[in-house]
């Protein structure tokens, strides 16, 4: 079964340096990929006739609000500079190979909201425009640290000091 937990975004915007790996959006808490058909539609002396018109297709993705995240930047710096932004959906459970099942599009940004509550943290929301369609394939197997972001190990007594995630690791003495 599917988990919504398993899909992450990663992005990096249009004149990125080759080579260079695309930036996980921090705090990431939604998401969707939306693909929609206008439907033509005409009437004749006999019935209606429909058939398949354009496609359409957008990327959403809401997550709390993260000081120099270089995914969230990203995505405002799209908007404000229009520039585009490549977009990929991630699996991060492994295929049968070994890689991850990813979809990828080269994205306008439509939109990003930030909201404020007196309550809560800061959410950053946006929506992406796919040019054309989006494309499925796969990437290979994602870094641990990637993985394992936001998360933490065990640890000995003593190992580290200072409150996750800025810890110090004791010196490893030879």
């Amino acid at each position: 079964m599917k988990q919504g937990k398993d899909i992450i975004f990663l992005v990096q915007l249009e004149d990125a340096v080759l080579g260079k790996d695309g930036y996980l959006i921090g705090n990431q808490t939604d998401g969707s990929h939306a693909r929609e058909n206008d439907v033509i539609s005409e009437t004749t002396k006999f019935g209606r006739i429909v058939g398949y018109g354009q496609n359409n297709e957008s990327i959403e993705m809401t997550a709390y609000g993260e000081t120099d995240d270089p995914g969230q930047e990203a995505i405002i710096t799209a908007i404000c500079d229009k520039k585009q932004l490549k977009v990929w959906k991630v699996n991060l459970k492994l295929n049968a190979s070994g890689s991850h099942d990813a979809y990828f599009a080269y994205t306008i940004v439509e939109s990003v909201e930030e909201s404020y509550p007196q309550d809560g943290f800061v959410e950053l929301s946006s929506t992406m425009q796919v040019i054309d369609q989006s494309q499925k394939g796969t990437i290979p197997a994602l870094p641990p640290e990637v993985l394992a972001f936001a998360k933490y190990g065990f640890e000995a007594p003593g190992e580290t000091t200072g409150a996750f995630p800025d810890q110090t690791t004791a010196p490893v003495i030879p």
